[in-house]
């Protein structure tokens, strides 16, 4: 159970239990008009839908802290739309549904280590590491001649995700990714 907060307690990143779901305060606004009842203004998202809305409290409301929990999984393996993950502590297994995993299924491969959201012991979501490795499994050469300062082209990772990338890289180079942008940062191992 969640512990209770007053409207004085609330800011930005602050989670709250509403109507049985987690959400989280993605904007926040105090104002105080004259004479008036303090205001907070909310921006919220529901941590599971990812829906956003405003909403506007006033001093005396009361509200849930979300009941929420990170634990550290490792990523086992995705068995048609289900993402497999083991507790590194319990080896307990939990499964997520692809919309549960979102653009993370971009950047997942085996043993890969994520933060798990559980919210009232059920799990909600993974955070990744800000940066991955993954390998480039197809890239078309760059095109002779085309050294234009900046120039990219596409390649597809080992798990299917496509970015856009320097004309040198080839099929067979490791790359470090930026989970947060999902864009390419650097070379890490070349194919040969």
């Amino acid at each position: 159970m969640g512990a209770t907060l007053t409207a004085g307690d609330l800011r930005k990143g602050l989670k709250l239990e509403i109507d049985g779901e987690p959400y989280l305060i993605v904007d926040f606004e105090f104002s105080k008009p004259g004479k008036g009842q303090a205001l907070y203004r909310c921006r919220l998202r529901n941590m599971i839908t990812g829906i956003q809305f405003d909403r506007t409290y006033r001093s005396g409301d009361k509200f849930l802290a979300a009941d929420l929990d990170e634990q550290e999984m490792e990523f086992l393996y995705k068995e048609g739309n289900r993402y497999h993950f083991m507790n590194t502590t319990s080896y307990e297994q939990v499964e997520l549904t692809e919309e549960a995993v979102g653009d993370a299924k971009n950047f997942l491969t085996e043993n890969l280590h994520v933060d798990m959201l559980f919210f009232k012991g059920s799990p909600i979501g993974i955070s990744l590491p800000n940066f991955v490795e993954l390998k480039v499994v197809k890239s078309d050469p760059g095109i002779k001649g085309d050294t234009a300062s900046g120039a990219t082209k596409p390649a597809t990772l080992e798990t299917g995700y496509e970015i856009q990338v320097p004309l040198f890289i080839e099929e067979g180079d490791v790359l470090k990714l930026d989970t947060r942008t999902g864009t390419y940062v650097e070379r890490v191992k070349a194919s040969h």
